[in-house]
């Protein structure tokens, strides 16, 4: 009894202790829910981070009844993950086009854990890819999807701003100059789509690599331009 009752006041106390909230679970974002294929259109998959996610919905009601219009089912972060997941995300099925990005992880500044940003001018920080090892990776991952057989677009990576969180402004430039020489070598064609976002800096959102809702339509537009001009001929 005597260890009962020092029992008691204990329970008590947790009992009366506040509960802390079950955190919700974050609802996936509706740009990578699975989309079921209309049968005898094209097969489209979209390749890249969350600057892809923000325009895929919109490309894929832009080209409704001329392509079937897949992503990836996640961020496809930096060239290192893309090696790791590419066969994965390729799959077993057929492509017609595939469009495809990777820049502004690669060019993100880390310490040492790499899912965190870090200030580019602190000490130990450095790119999560180095430009040279970003140029080798893509043409790796560029060797795996031609020989998927599909029609294959590069998208360049969108501008880096002022005051980007982790970030170096004007850093895709040198990052795009790297993919060019690939893409040139393999003759892969380039969706500028650097050159569409700065031709309206209004659809980016201040000082980071982001988009509004309509600026993501804004750029949304030039892809599916883009992917429209590669569709098979009936």
């Amino acid at each position: 009894m005597r260890h009962l009752a020092l029992f008691l006041p204990i329970a008590a106390s947790l009992a009366d202790a506040p509960k802390t909230p079950a955190k919700k679970a974050r609802k996936p974002s509706p740009s990578l829910v699975k989309i079921t294929d209309v049968p005898g259109l094209p097969r489209v998959l979209l390749i890249g981070d969350s600057i892809s996610m923000g325009y895929t919905l919109d490309v894929r009601e832009m080209l409704k009844g001329q392509a079937n219009v897949h992503r990836i089912p996640a961020n496809g972060g930096p060239t290192t993950n893309g090696l790791k997941n590419i066969q994965a995300w390729l799959g077993d099925s057929k492509w017609d086009v595939i469009h495809f990005n990777w820049g502004l992880h690669d060019l993100k500044y880390i310490q040492d854990d790499p899912s965190k940003r870090a200030d580019p001018k602190a000490p130990g920080s450095h790119p999560q890819v180095a430009p040279a090892d970003y140029e080798k990776n893509l043409a790796s991952l560029v060797k795996t999807m031609q020989a998927t057989g599909a029609k294959l677009i590069w998208c360049n990576t969108t501008p880096v701003p002022a005051g980007s969180d982790g970030r170096v402004q004007g850093d895709e430039v040198k990052y795009n100059e790297a993919a060019a020489r690939v893409m040139t070598a393999a003759g892969i064609p380039t969706n500028d789509l650097r050159a569409h976002a700065l031709a309206k800096p209004d659809a980016q959102l201040p000082a980071n690599v982001h988009y509004s809702p309509e600026g993501s339509r804004y750029l949304a537009e030039k892809v599916a331009a883009a992917i429209r001009e590669h569709l098979p001929r009936k």
